[in-house]
């Protein structure tokens, strides 16, 4: 069962695909504070997100972009 943090989580990887979430957005627009810690939740329920390394003003730094697949469309409604 996913958390209600997690699936806030969700949504927003679903509605920006392109960008991803950092914790510095995560923290910025959901009050996340353990980006981690949910996107670990929702690989544990079955998401694929990858973590993409970024290296920005010598400070480096994991973005979480979801690659979704049709079978995890339909599997969280």
């Amino acid at each position: 069962m996913t958390k209600p943090q997690s699936r806030e989580v969700l949504e927003f990887l679903r509605r920006h695909p392109q960008t991803g979430l950092t914790q510095q957005r995560a923290i910025a627009e959901l009050r996340c504070y353990r980006l981690a810690a949910r996107v670990a939740d929702l690989r544990a329920d079955g998401y694929n997100i990858r973590s993409v390394s970024v290296k920005q003003d010598g400070v480096r730094f994991a973005r979480y972009v979801l690659e979704e697949g049709p079978t995890q469309l339909s599997a969280f409604v």
